[in-house]
């Protein structure tokens, strides 16, 4: 198994593919969605991260079924991708961060993703519990990963900042040693970018080495079809306020001919590459030239935001990964990376192009959603019971998932119909 010496901030890639859609809480059937071809397609296209966690329902197993594949085993060695995963969340109301408990979950995981260790293991939503737990589980995580290796990793997540910034800072004070990571979801989007203003520079001084900003979507708020209803029904926590405010800039954007997901998607990629770089890690390559093992010691100190992406299918997943190719496409090496990939600079000029204009919706959506800027809803909420946690340790397997396309070509712009007024 591979050795930590280096921080994690010159391992991990910037763009992490999130898989909390395989899940029924933002798909009715997650049984049915196509995450075999998900995960095959996102390798190709050079994602080589992926996060997931025994909260999001099957998604564990669903993604270890994808790696276990002869695709993946000829062509993707385990030590070129990039495995995060959580421990503490058994259930919506149930939590156990008891160290025995950790071992157990970690187990479950290295077995469910069929892999002998795990590159980052989180301590899962830690505003539900208490300080002493949280300090608990990240002490018995750091055991594993001092006595066998099996966790590379640690880290903690979680939705309000502020919890997420004080946890950092007391594991610090009480174990004078820093977390690796520490990922918050919903918190740098177009409606609220708190991690950025308040929570980088905390964990900054906290020692935190690399802060991934998750749900760019805010868990499904910014969109034109509105919060997305799974088999549990309407459980997103934002006020129908908010929710009135985001239809009207979905209304503006659609006035434009363009769609707030796709305005919402590109600012937040684009600019947290910049706004996390204190807290980032390596700088991927330009959009057609593959993805390196570069590390930061090769590239310096240059450093880009992570970023974790959550797709439902393989149009999503492209349309997505097109953007991030014409996000880096305009970075300040562009110019030389079109020269290397024969573009002649046509893909930095769209590009350019696009983030003026992005910006510029950007910042009218922004004046529409008004008072509701850097609103958070509380985590845990008014209403919250813990429930007494019952849970099996090795559960029956899972139903075998939809059937996948074991290998699918990537093909270029020219070959998939997008043209450029379909480009995000």
């Amino acid at each position: 198994m591979p050795i930590t010496s280096l921080p994690l901030s010159s391992l991990l890639p910037p763009l992490i593919c999130g898989t909390a859609t395989f899940n029924s809480q933002y798909n009715p059937d997650p049984y049915a969605l196509p995450t075999t071809g998900i995960v095959h397609r996102a390798l190709s296209l050079g994602v080589r991260a992926f996060d997931t966690s025994p909260y999001y329902g099957p998604a564990e197993e669903l993604l270890g079924q994808a790696l276990d594949t002869s695709f993946v085993h000829d062509k993707f060695p385990r030590h070129d991708y990039y495995l995060l995963t959580k421990v503490g969340r058994v259930g919506s109301a149930e939590f156990d961060y008891s160290a025995s408990w950790v071992r157990t979950s970690i187990q479950r995981s290295l077995k469910r993703l069929k892999t002998e260790y795990l590159d980052v293991v989180y301590c899962h939503d830690v505003e539900f519990v208490t300080p002493e737990e949280v300090l608990t589980a990240v002490t018995e995580l750091r055991r594993i990963r001092d006595e066998n290796g099996a966790v590379k990793y640690v880290g903690i997540s979680g939705y309000p900042v502020v919890v997420l910034c004080e946890l950092a800072e007391m594991i610090l004070e009480k174990t004078g040693e820093p977390l690796d990571i520490v990922m918050s979801y919903a918190n740098y989007t177009l409606q609220n970018t708190r991690l950025s203003s308040v929570a980088v520079p905390r964990l900054r001084a906290a020692g935190v080495d690399v802060v991934p900003n998750a749900s760019v979507l805010g868990m499904g708020l910014l969109r034109r079809g509105g919060v997305p209803v799974g088999s549990l029904g309407d459980w997103h926590p934002s006020p129908n306020e908010l929710r009135s405010a985001v239809e009207n800039a979905s209304r503006y954007c659609d006035d434009l001919g363009d769609r707030i997901e796709k305005v919402a998607i590109r600012w937040a990629l684009e600019t947290w590459l910049e706004e996390g770089a204190a807290v980032g890690s390596i700088r991927d390559s330009a959009s057609n030239i593959p993805r390196s093992s570069t590390t930061i010691e090769d590239v310096g100190d240059s450093r880009h935001g992570v970023s974790v992406i959550g797709v439902s299918n393989l149009e999503e997943l492209d349309e997505t990964m097109q953007v991030w190719r014409s996000i880096l496409d305009g970075l300040e090496t562009g110019d030389h990376k079109a020269i290397e990939t024969d573009q002649q600079g046509s893909e930095r000029t769209w590009s350019l192009q696009r983030q003026k204009e992005v910006r510029e919706r950007a910042a009218a959506v922004k004046e529409l959603i008004g008072s509701w800027l850097d609103y958070a809803w509380p985590s845990p909420g008014p209403d919250f019971v813990h429930k007494q946690t019952q849970h099996l340790a090795f559960p029956a397997p899972l139903p075998t998932p939809a059937v996948s396309p074991k290998q699918i070509a990537v093909r270029s712009s020219s070959d998939d119909g997008v043209g450029a007024s379909s480009r995000i």
